[in-house]
């Protein structure tokens, strides 16, 4: 079992958080005073000289809040024009609050075809580098507005897990509504046991991540356990961790055991393509 405090060392961190985290179960808005501390915690990782990527979902939830829609679209034209909406009021939200700590941020909004197009990217790896570069924080999300069934990610926990891989990233971070992987759902077994260590994701796990659904997000236990095999694959490890309390990001990086650790395995012959399923567009 690996050391927990060996995560002290990683330099370059991806953390993603999911829109259930970010909102406010009975309304539907935006969670500020959740953000604030979010953001507080991010800069602080880069005031210690750490590389930091954000990947954030809730643009969906809160463009169909702004628009008065009460429940979550289904249609994709509906859905999309949601994102419109809501990722440019997301943004400004996320600004705000970096700029009040010296702290810029930079938006990226990605589909699958940025990964599976070699040119767009190797662009995509570039940016993120120059940007680490100039200390700059990305905030990454899927590009709902445009994308299409067979070119979008589905859920940012694999997304987030493409762009740990992209950047070669040291430890991935999901922040979930959930404390971290059970041997069964904790939501209807009360016995279910808290998994702390995964060395290796084998088939039992699977069977674990039984999928769960909220009225706000869209992955469950089973989206973040292939997210899992990415970034492990990749060479990064990954932590599952509950999102009601931000500050599970500043216990993982001192070293306590907070959620389910996933150690990384790196495949030698690691190709993000693989791990990406639209083949017939893969040039």
């Amino acid at each position: 079992m690996m050391n927990r405090e060996l995560l002290k060392d990683k330099k370059r961190i991806v953390v993603k958080i999911g829109s259930s985290s970010l909102t406010h179960a009975e309304t539907g808005s935006l969670n500020l005073e959740k953000m604030e501390r979010l953001v507080r915690i991010l800069t602080d990782l880069r005031n210690q000289g750490k590389e930091v990527i954000l990947v954030t979902s809730g643009a969906i939830a809160v463009g169909r809040k702004a628009l008065g829609l009460k429940d979550r679209p289904t249609e994709r034209s509906i859905k999309q024009a949601c994102a419109a909406v809501g990722q440019a009021s997301l943004m400004m939200v996320y600004q705000k609050l970096f700029a009040e700590y010296n702290q810029t941020a930079a938006q990226i909004l990605m589909t699958k075809y940025t990964m599976i197009n070699d040119i767009s990217r190797m662009n995509a790896q570039n940016t993120f580098g120059e940007l680490f570069k100039m200390g700059v924080i990305p905030i990454v999300n899927e590009n709902d507005t445009v994308s299409t069934d067979e070119l979008d990610f589905g859920d940012n926990d694999t997304l987030s897990a493409i762009v740990t891989a992209l950047v070669k990233g040291d430890l991935l971070i999901l922040l979930s509504d959930i404390d971290g992987l059970y041997t069964d759902d904790p939501h209807t077994n009360k016995d279910a046991q808290l998994i702390p260590c995964v060395e290796e994701i084998d088939e039992s796990l699977s069977h674990m991540a039984k999928s769960t659904t909220s009225n706000v997000g869209t992955g469950g236990m089973a989206t973040k356990i292939s997210a899992a095999k990415i970034a492990t694959a990749s060479g990064a490890d990954m932590v599952i961790s509950n999102g009601d309390n931000v500050r599970n990001i500043n216990h993982i990086m001192t070293g306590k055991e907070i959620g389910t650790l996933f150690i990384a395995h790196k495949k030698q012959d690691f190709n993000i393509l693989d791990y990406i399923t639209t083949k017939q567009y893969q040039k």
